[in-house]
């Protein structure tokens, strides 16, 4: 088990995003099969998400939980503005923490839900319009009226973490790491260390890439976009891809299991998300497997930070944080 503020989480999470959003079409019956048995294993860190589906995904965990919910930690995100459920209150703005904007969508997640209170609320991605203050502030008084539990950030700088954590103390910081995307290490996994900050990586498994995953077949899968999965670049991250293969291969385990382990071995909370049971069951399994000095050495000579060829995201995508 870990520790996220007063939280007590499995050494995963699951990250419920993919469910119902991004990677093209997804079947409803076998999202909810997946999140029973994420409820079966014991994974009680569930991850989703206002924007995750227009509003559907946050519905379908809601569906999921019901009969759970006293055992089960439910996080979940404003700030990105995406389908018409999240754009009500937006003003026109693609990042919008207003706390206005903010409690308007806590009540509509809540409702989605099924919860009289959502456990650890982030702020999807930061609002550079508004004093970072002035957003934390509309969050505690969230917080002070029982509709949130705790308050997260995602993909901020460090001295926005500061800045946050000065105002009221923040529960986890959630961004993207994994071994080709390990950014955050020079300066926000310092920062989060020293200030006692839980630190959960989305996108542990590279969105699919570090477990095997090139081209996307989906039409509407959106990695077509990503500049990390058009062609040359897949060639080129591939062939370092080959290292965790061959590891893999040594350890009899799989590579998505491999690449867990280097991120559970950084202390970190990771919420990889499957629609697949059998994929999932095997992610959870990398709790299990225990990397040696020399093998980290070796899976980060490979992907030394800041060489992956292709940025994180699309140029349309809202701002990020670290790149």
């Amino acid at each position: 088990m870990s520790n996220l503020g007063k939280f007590t989480v499995t050494k995963q999470g699951f990250g419920a995003m993919g469910l119902s959003h991004n990677y093209g079409h997804a079947d409803e019956a076998e999202s909810l099969q997946t999140l029973a048995r994420v409820i079966e294993l014991g994974i009680n860190f569930i991850d989703t998400a206002n924007v995750y589906g227009n509003g559907h995904n946050e519905e379908l965990v809601g569906r999921a939980i019901k009969g759970h919910r006293d055992r089960l930690i439910i996080a979940s995100k404003v700030g990105i503005v995406g389908g018409s459920e999240s754009q009500e209150g937006a003003e026109g703005k693609r990042v919008n923490n207003a706390p206005a904007y903010t409690r308007l969508q806590v009540e509509k997640s809540l409702k989605r839900l099924g919860v009289e209170q959502i456990d650890l609320y982030y702020l999807h991605r930061i609002d550079s319009s508004l004093p970072i203050e002035e957003a934390i502030g509309g969050l505690v008084r969230l917080k002070e009226e029982g509709k949130i539990g705790s308050i997260g950030l995602s993909e901020a700088t460090a001295d926005t973490i500061r800045r946050a954590h000065a105002v009221h103390p923040i529960t986890a910081l959630q961004s993207e790491y994994s071994l080709w995307t390990r950014d955050v290490e020079s300066e926000i996994l310092p920062t989060v260390r020293e200030l006692g900050i839980g630190f959960v990586p989305f996108s542990p498994l590279g969105r699919g890439f570090l477990a095997g995953a090139s081209a996307p077949v989906d039409d509407q899968d959106v990695r077509h976009k990503h500049p990390r999965f058009q062609e040359e670049a897949v060639k080129v991250n591939a062939a370092r891809r080959a290292i965790i293969e061959d590891i893999a291969q040594r350890l009899k385990a799989t590579s998505a299991q491999v690449a867990l382990a280097w991120v559970l071995s950084k202390g970190t909370v990771p919420i990889p998300g499957t629609r697949h049971v059998k994929h999932l069951e095997s992610n959870w399994a990398a709790n299990d497997l225990v990397l040696e000095a020399d093998v980290v050495a070796e899976l980060e000579e490979a992907f030394p930070l800041g060489t992956t060829v292709g940025a994180r995201f699309p140029e349309t995508a809202p701002a990020q944080g670290p790149s």
